[in-house]
């Protein structure tokens, strides 16, 4: 009874820290995910600035200058900047995402492994148990064939010095 309890506790506490790293595990994650809408929030902006540039219209007549262009050409490369940066950290967020999925599973395989392990130690002690129990029970039957067995040549000894007794009274009267 006690092994059961200690491999229950031990169950428990694995499970405890299983869940504390997963709470961890989310977090980083999470965290990461808001890193890359917070980027995608910037790529808006930068495009709606880069659509406003566009449009600006300073030279003579009402059209582009250089600068405007340059102007435009300039939040452009700072979109593919952005962009080539979201491009890595959506792939580091991939990559946590498939390192977590293949933690998930190695995890899985050694709580089911462990679990198949308890399975078996917990059914070993019942086998053991019962074994226990079996001998136990033969024990008390070979014991009371024994007792039953010197009750009998106690009830026979009693038998036999009451008619040995009688016997002795008999010639003596």
């Amino acid at each position: 009874m006690r092994k059961l309890v200690l491999l229950l506790m031990l169950c428990l506490c694995a499970g405890a820290d299983f869940a504390q790293q997963r709470n961890a595990d989310s977090v980083a994650y999470e965290a990461q995910r808001k890193k890359i809408n917070d980027m995608l929030d910037a790529r808006r902006s930068k495009f709606g600035q880069y659509s406003e540039s566009l449009s600006m219209h300073t030279g003579i007549f009402g059209f582009q200058t250089k600068k405007d262009i340059r102007h435009s050409a300039d939040i452009l490369m700072d979109i593919a900047q952005t962009d080539e940066e979201i491009f890595r950290q959506t792939k580091i967020l991939l990559d946590y995402r498939a390192f977590q999925q293949t933690q998930a599973q190695t995890q899985s395989s050694q709580t089911q492994t462990t679990n198949l392990a308890y399975m078996n130690t917990i059914n070993k002690l019942r086998n053991e148990l019962e074994k226990v129990k079996t001998e136990a029970e033969n024990n008390r039957q070979a014991q009371n064939k024994h007792m039953n067995v010197l009750y009998i040549i106690i009830a026979l000894m009693l038998v036999s010095i009451l008619i040995v007794a009688r016997r002795k009274r008999d010639i003596k009267i």
